[in-house]
C-alpha cells in the first residue's frame, strides 16, 4: 500500500511540474503578445529548469516563443547579435525536436523564422562592416551559416572578417573548417544594366538574370568567372601559423593543400608567397617558376622574378622586366625599375670618379669613367621618359628624370619637363 502511495505522488508531482512548466510558456506568449518579449524571456527561464521532463511537443513550444522573443528583442534593437544568435538557435531547436518526433506543428513557422533570421544577420554584417566593427560582423555571418550550412560562402566571408578585426584564433578555426569542406567559392557572376538608372547589378542566377532581361527591365547582361578561393584560404591559415611561429605548420599546410589541388594555381602562389615572406628567394622562384610554366603570359609573376633577381642577378632581372613589358607595354613599375637598375651602376662609377687625383693620368681615366656614367644616363632615359608618359603624376619619376637630364646637360628637354611639371600642379 505504501508503495502505491508513492506511486501516486510522484505521478502528482509529475503532474505539477508540468502544469508549472505550460503555465510558464502560457505566460511568455501572453507576454509577448502584449510587446514584452524581455518578460517573456524571464517566464521561460523559470520554465527551463523543467524542460527536461517536457513532452517533444512541449519542448518544441518553447523553443518556438523563445525564438520569437528573442528576435522581437532583436528588431527592437536590444543586445542584437546576442538575440539574432538566440532566435536563430531556438528556432533550430524547433526544427530537430519535431523532425525527431516525427510531428510538426511549428516546424514551417520556424523554418520561415530561420530565412528571415538568416537575412536579418546577413544585413547586420554588412552594416557592421560599414563601420569596421568586423568582430561582430563575423559573428553575424558565422551565425548565418550555422542557419544554412549549404551556404558554405558565408563561412568564407566570416573568415576574413574575422581576420580584419584581428581575432586570429576564430579566422583559423573557419578556415581549418573550410578546408574540411574544400570550399573553393569558384564560379560565375551574372550581370546586367538596369534600364532605368543605366547602373550595373549582380544577380545570383543566370535564371534570374536572363528573365529580367527578357522582360526588358534589364540589358547588356555579361558573366564574369568568379576565381578559386582555396589560396588565399590556405594562404591565410600559413599567414596565421606563421603569426604564431608555427612555420613548419604553415609550410605543411600549403604542401599538403597542393596535393589535394595539383592544379589549382593559386595554392601554388599562396605557398611562393609564404617562402618570400621567409626570404626564401630560391623556393620562391621554383615555385613561381612552375606557374609561368602554365601561364606564360602573367606580367605580374614575371614582374616580380624581376624584383627578386635584381638583389643578386641584374642581368636576369633586367631579361625579366622586358619580358613583364612584351607582355604588358603599359607596365610602368616594369619601366621604372628597368632604368633604376641601370642607374644602380651609377654609384660605383661615381666612387671610382671621387678616388682619382688630377694627374694627367688620373684625368683620362676620369674621362672614361664620365663617358660610361653618361652612357648609362642615355640607357636610362626611354624608360623613364616612358614610365613618365604613363603616369605624369608620379614625382619621383618626374625627379629622377630631371637629375638624368641635368647630368647630361640635356636643358631644352630638361626646361620642357619643368613646364609640364608646373603645368600639372
Amino acid at each position: 500500500m505504501k508503495s502505491k502511495y508513492v506511486l501516486l505522488a510522484s505521478a502528482f508531482v509529475l503532474s505539477m511540474t508540468t502544469y508549472a512548466q505550460k503555465d510558464q510558456i502560457k505566460a511568455a506568449e501572453k507576454a509577448l503578445k502584449n510587446g514584452n518579449a524581455a518578460e517573456a524571456l524571464i517566464s521561460l527561464s523559470q520554465a527551463e529548469p523543467l524542460l527536461a521532463a517536457a513532452t517533444p511537443a512541449e519542448k518544441a513550444q518553447y523553443h518556438f516563443v523563445k525564438g520569437n522573443a528573442a528576435l522581437d528583442l532583436a528588431n527592437k534593437n536590444v543586445d542584437v547579435s546576442a538575440n539574432m544568435i538566440l532566435a536563430a538557435n531556438s528556432y533550430k531547436q524547433v526544427v530537430e525536436i519535431e523532425k525527431t518526433a516525427g510531428k510538426a506543428k511549428f516546424s514551417d513557422q520556424a523554418t520561415a523564422a530561420l530565412a528571415t533570421v538568416k537575412g536579418n544577420l546577413i544585413n547586420k554584417a554588412v552594416e557592421a562592416g560599414n563601420q569596421k566593427n568586423y568582430k561582430e560582423g563575423a559573428q553575424f555571418l558565422f551565425a548565418a551559416y550555422e542557419i544554412d550550412k549549404t551556404d558554405v560562402e558565408k563561412l568564407y566571408f566570416a573568415a576574413s572578417y574575422a581576420v580584419n578585426g584581428q581575432e586570429y584564433d576564430t579566422a583559423l578555426a573557419y578556415y581549418n573548417e573550410l578546408k574540411r569542406l574544400n570550399f573553393s567559392g569558384e564560379g560565375t557572376a551574372y550581370y546586367a544594366k538596369n534600364v532605368l538608372n543605366e547602373q550595373e547589378e549582380f544577380f545570383t542566377s543566370k535564371e534570374d538574370r536572363d528573365s529580367k532581361v527578357k522582360l526588358k527591365l534589364y540589358t547588356d547582361p555579361r558573366e564574369e568567372a568568379i576565381p578559386s578561393k582555396r589560396g588565399e584560404i590556405y594562404k591565410n591559415i600559413a599567414l596565421i601559423l606563421l603569426q604564431n611561429n608555427q612555420t613548419e605548420e604553415a609550410k605543411t599546410a600549403l604542401a599538403e593543400a597542393r596535393v589535394a589541388n595539383p592544379d589549382d594555381t593559386s595554392l601554388t602562389l599562396a605557398e611562393a608567397d609564404i617562402y618570400l615572406k621567409l626570404q626564401d628567394f630560391v623556393t620562391y622562384k621554383k615555385l613561381i617558376s612552375e606557374v609561368l610554366a602554365k601561364n606564360p603570359n602573367d606580367a605580374d609573376l614575371v614582374y616580380n622574378l624581376g624584383v627578386i633577381s635584381s638583389k643578386n642577378d641584374p642581368a636576369a632581372a633586367e631579361q625579366y622586366y622586358k619580358r613583364a613589358i612584351e607582355i604588358k607595354p603599359d607596365y610602368i613599375n616594369a619601366y621604372l625599375n628597368l632604368a633604376i637598375l641601370i642607374l644602380d651602376g651609377e654609384k660605383k662609377l661615381v666612387d671610382d670618379m671621387n678616388k682619382l687625383g688630377t694627374s694627367e693620368k688620373d684625368m683620362k681615366k676620369y674621362e672614361v669613367l664620365k663617358k660610361q656614367r653618361d652612357g648609362l644616363f642615355m640607357s636610362s632615359i626611354p624608360y623613364l621618359e616612358k614610365a613618365y608618359e604613363l603616369n605624369p603624376a608620379n614625382e619621383d619619376v618626374a625627379t629622377t628624370l630631371l637629375n638624368v637630364y641635368s647630368a647630361l646637360e640635356m636643358m631644352d628637354k630638361k626646361k620642357a619637363l619643368k613646364a609640364k611639371m608646373n603645368a600639372a600642379k
